[in-house]
């Protein structure tokens, strides 16, 4: 791709729109180079703002594009930005500050400061939640599924915990997998409000934005206040840009208002602490582990991944129209900050390319990270033997492994490279183990996700009919009806959302993520649950009232 090769991109005449002032010493062969990672962005569009530092040093902070369309603003380098999860790393450092001073545990349980949480029968520590590994729904998710996504109502903390209060069950027991939840990062803004005994903003504030001299920095705990000098957010699409803006108040999980060279101020206390001790930068990023001691890549509000053969510490963000990406290269002492006002803004692409021309030879190529293990020649019999539908035995959802030229993929995927006839690798890292009809998914970090092979839909044809009637969710607090309309199955959500189903497998459907049809020992349909990425086994009740009455 093109920003992949931009350091051998020639300056050409018409450069794009940038505003703003390179600090420091920066090279301006290199910003030139820079400028051309933005070149998409004009006068005519949103944008992006980018701020470099190097040797805990900011020599870079530009804008390309325009914050305000409406009114001819235009992105500069200190143009304030809403950075999306880039937010996650500072709700972590302010709960470790309290952690240092002894005012709580990371391995306290969440519900000794946040009763509400109901009791799973396991230990939920603070320190699950800010590894991901909590297995709380994201609250979110289960706002979407009820009819109100994200930037559709306004949101509060007082939303949040009404959400959370009503989950009968976690995705997974706490610690023994990962699954990225916003959840877990509200609640630990709530706990550090009720242990300082301020709000999150004003903690945030003092404990954090001020001795950094992050004058630029604060959180949206309050959508309608007045930002100066805050880009609007953008949708693109239709020939043209629409406003995108997060309108609810919920923050930690997300809601930082900041800027590039704020960012820069942030990642140079990596190095040299001003806030904490080169332990606290130690912990906060330190891998954290499942509860059988696995490591995974997840710290403290904080990716800890090699990227191009280099220790990266890093985050992306997106939140509404905006989208963002904050990387840290300790061992080279560079520091990328991008943030953009516009959906289509990749600023996580936009980052690493201007992190190659300030990182240069330190960085090589990345290769496929397959198995070191020897090929395998897979025959074509026993490719065909093996490929089909897979059903995982914990959430329902589909896997399908698909014969081609190539040989076999996960449909959707990247081709497996065989290690025997019944093992097989993945370019990310992950693994497939196949045992007659069982199925194991491996990933990156060992977990194990089990599988088994079912038939094709069209094998065992249910007729339609068995799913029409009316399911509740208290928990998501919806009600769905299920019909028949020109020969598919529809779910129907006041006031006038309809959603048409895909047959996977029988009792299997895609929409809304994957829906699972329950029946009892009779054969007879009892209700279905909804897994999605975040949300895992959501259950509906099928109602006895008439559907009728129910729309």
């Amino acid at each position: 791709m093109w920003f992949a090769t931009v350091a051998a991109v020639a300056l050409v005449a018409a450069l794009p729109a940038f505003h703003g002032r390179a600090a420091g010493q920066s090279d301006p062969a290199v910003a030139a180079k820079v400028d051309q990672v933005f070149k998409a962005w004009t006068d005519t569009t949103p944008g992006c703002a980018v701020g470099v530092s190097v040797n805990g040093r900011s020599v870079l902070e530009k804008g390309y594009g325009m914050a305000d369309l409406e009114h001819d603003a235009k992105n500069m380098g200190d143009t304030i930005f809403e950075a999306g999860s880039v937010s996650k790393q500072f709700t972590a450092a302010a709960v470790l500050l309290l952690a240092r001073e002894g005012k709580l545990s990371l391995d306290d349980p969440v519900r000794k400061y946040v009763p509400e949480v109901p009791d799973y029968g396991a230990p939920l520590t603070i320190r699950h939640m800010l590894n991901h590994t909590s297995g709380l729904r994201d609250w979110g998710s289960v706002a979407a599924i009820a009819g109100w996504p994200r930037t559709t109502r306004v949101h509060t903390h007082a939303h949040v915990l009404d959400i959370v209060r009503r989950q009968r069950s976690l995705n997974f027991p706490s610690g023994t997998r990962y699954s990225y939840s916003n959840t877990g990062y509200n609640l630990a803004a709530i706990i550090v409000s009720r242990v300082s005994g301020e709000s999150f903003a004003e903690f945030s504030r003092k404990r954090l934005f001020e001795p950094l001299g992050m004058a630029h920095t604060s959180w949206r705990d309050d959508y309608t206040r007045v930002v100066k000098g805050r880009a609007i957010a953008y949708s693109a699409g239709g020939g043209g840009f629409s406003q995108d803006m997060p309108f609810e108040n919920v923050h930690g999980n997300g809601g930082l208002l900041t800027t590039v060279g704020d960012l820069m101020k942030w990642t140079a206390n990596f190095a040299s602490p001003r806030i904490g001790d080169a332990a606290f930068v130690r912990e906060q990023q330190e891998p954290g582990r499942f509860n059988d001691g696995r490591q995974h890549g997840y710290a403290l509000g904080l990716f800890i991944a090699p990227y191009k053969n280099v220790r990266e510490v890093g985050h992306s963000g997106s939140t509404a129209g905006y989208r963002a990406y904050l990387a840290d290269y300790p061992d080279q002492r560079v520091s990328v900050a991008v943030l953009c006002n516009v959906s289509t803004g990749n600023a996580t692409q936009y980052a690493h390319a201007v992190a190659d021309l300030y990182l240069g030879s330190a960085i090589t190529a990345a290769a496929p990270e397959l198995s070191s293990a020897p090929k395998y020649d897979l025959k074509a019999a026993e490719a065909e033997a093996i490929a089909g539908l897979y059903r995982s035995t914990e959430t329902g959802e589909p896997l399908r492994l698909v014969k081609d030229q190539a040989g076999l993929r996960i449909e959707g995927g990247a081709p497996l490279q065989a290690q025997s006839g019944t093992r097989f690798s993945t370019t990310n890292r992950r693994s497939v183990e196949i045992e007659g009809t069982r199925l194991r998914l491996i990933d990156q970090y060992g977990t194990v996700e089990p599988y088994e092979r079912i038939p094709e839909a069209s094998l065992q044809p249910r007729p339609l009919t068995d799913y029409v009637g009316t399911y509740v969710s208290d928990e998501a607090e919806v009600t769905f009806v299920a019909s028949v309309q020109d020969g598919t199955l529809v779910l129907k959500r006041r006031p006038d959302t309809t959603i048409r189903l895909a047959t996977v497998y029988a009792d299997g459907f895609r929409g809304l993520g994957f829906i699972r049809f329950h029946r009892d020992s009779a054969g007879k349909v009892t209700g279905f649950s909804v897994s999605q990425d975040r949300v895992w086994d959501l259950r509906f009740a099928k109602s006895q009232l008439p559907t009728a009455n129910s729309q």
